[in-house]
């Protein structure tokens, strides 16, 4: 693996599965695969799990590790070419994207939509950036449009719960009040298609998510009807995608919380989300804290699949 941007960087999924598992039972099996190597991980936005997760992965992997915050001391980086830089931005990124590059072996990246420029957005302009002028292998920690580590990491702990070869997977939008990108999302619908499962998203009218990524899916505007004999239900909140209303929100309607009685639809359904959650909004209090509940199973898993996604990147290191 050189780089790892989507479901379609992992190849084969059942044998994904079956490695991540085998690197869980033994997660210091492959330490002699990172040593003398170096990460380097450049963080434009704020991050908890994803930090902690690929930084443990890589020291299981015997690497070393750098962490650079872009927003804390470093200096603004410029991204637009043509620019006259004027203003506060001292650096630009096509600068320093190579000498990143010549410091470490891997390179993993977390920038977010800005919303500002859906062309921009969904072209995926910074990891894109890294990719070609960095010189090394990169690997996304979440970008505008896909976040694939905590996909490959809600794919294992599916596979770890399920109970049918086939469950019923679905994802309802939930209210938030900020907007929120659509990389969660869109990335969680192409790995759960990839998988083979039964998908079914649900969400209001005007959240249509890009048609690109829901492919095989099945979209329910009825909240309850989605939520009928569901396996697993995935929470999350995103921004409107299409336009005029790209990034917008254009709904905080606390009836799509995901509360008890909406999980009592469900075939007993195992509660998902990526966590941050915004209780009471995104979900109530008993049931992320209910037994049913995968937020920190999941949360956890975030250190294989980064460690599955390091493993193959330093296998295929000259």
């Amino acid at each position: 693996m050189r780089h790892f941007t989507s479901v379609a960087d992992i190849g084969d999924i059942p044998s994904a599965i079956s490695e991540a598992l085998a690197i869980k039972s033994d997660r210091f099996a492959y330490k002699h695969l990172g040593e003398n190597r170096t990460l380097l991980m450049i963080f434009f936005n704020s991050s908890l799990r994803t930090r902690l997760s690929t930084q443990k992965a890589a020291l299981n992997l015997g690497m070393n590790v750098m962490v650079l915050d872009v927003n804390q001391g470093a200096w603004k980086l410029e991204t637009e070419r043509g620019v006259i830089m004027d203003g506060d931005r001292p650096e630009h990124l096509l600068e320093a994207i190579p000498v990143m590059g010549s410091y470490c072996d891997v390179i993993g990246v977390r920038s977010f939509a800005r919303f500002e420029s859906k062309a921009d957005d969904y072209s995926e302009k910074i990891i894109s950036q890294f990719i070609e002028h960095s010189g090394r292998p990169v690997f996304s920690m979440e970008a505008a449009t896909r976040h694939p580590l905590q996909s490959l990491a809600d794919l294992i702990t599916i596979e770890e719960h399920k109970t049918v070869d086939r469950p019923k997977v679905v994802m309802t939008w939930a209210p938030h009040p900020k907007a929120l990108p659509q990389a969660v999302p869109n990335s969680f619908a192409e790995w759960i298609t990839a998988a083979g499962y039964d998908l079914v998203i649900t969400h209001p009218h005007g959240y249509e998510l890009d048609p690109r990524f829901t492919a095989g899916a099945t979209i329910e505007y009825d909240q309850d009807k989605a939520l009928a004999g569901a396996d697993f239900v995935y929470a999350k909140n995103w921004s409107a995608y299409a336009d005029p209303n790209y990034g917008k929100v254009l709904s905080t309607d606390r009836a799509w919380t995901v509360t008890a009685e909406k999980m009592a639809l469900t075939n007993n359904a195992f509660f998902m989300h990526c966590l941050p959650v915004r209780r009471n909004m995104i979900v109530s209090d008993d049931v992320i804290e209910g037994p049913r509940s995968l937020v920190i199973p999941e949360a956890a898993n975030r250190e294989i699949s980064a460690q599955l996604v390091l493993k193959r990147i330093l296998q295929d290191l000259p």
